[in-house]
């Protein structure tokens, strides 16, 4: 006795969706990570100025820690949505490696960005706004 197949198909797992579910969720940790890089530049530049006053370079220079474990998480859940779990932690360490994790930022965010544009989501200088994506 065999039966006929269903012509509906089967049921989907809703499991394994691609970044075409998540683009909003993309996009908000895509606006992080920009942050995150405008951040990590704009303190570069500060310690680099006033590197003569210790004081103001150990401020800067915590701020830049705070900054880079900030931009780590975000690389983690960014290459969550993106890539895979051991991915996401291998970029997420490579973050805290002072400039190369400036490297590792701008990489992830290119690929957020050509996701983003790929589905037809408006990407500008500070990343897609996440209120415009349906």
């Amino acid at each position: 006795m065999t039966t006929s197949p269903d012509p509906a198909g089967p049921t989907p797992l809703n499991y394994a969706q691609g970044p075409r579910s998540d683009l909003k969720v993309i996009a908000m940790r895509q606006r992080a990570v920009m942050y995150c890089i405008l951040a990590y530049i704009g303190l570069y530049v500060i310690l680099i100025l006033f590197r003569s006053t210790p004081a103001l370079a150990g401020v800067v220079a915590l701020c830049i820690l705070g900054t880079m474990v900030t931009a780590a998480v975000f690389i983690f859940m960014l290459s969550l949505s993106l890539y895979s779990v051991g991915t996401g932690i291998v970029m997420g360490l490579l973050t805290m490696i002072p400039l190369l994790g400036l490297l590792v930022l701008l990489i992830i965010n290119g690929r957020a960005t050509k996701i983003l544009r790929d589905n037809g989501v408006r990407v500008g200088l500070l990343g897609a706004n996440p209120s415009l994506i349906p």
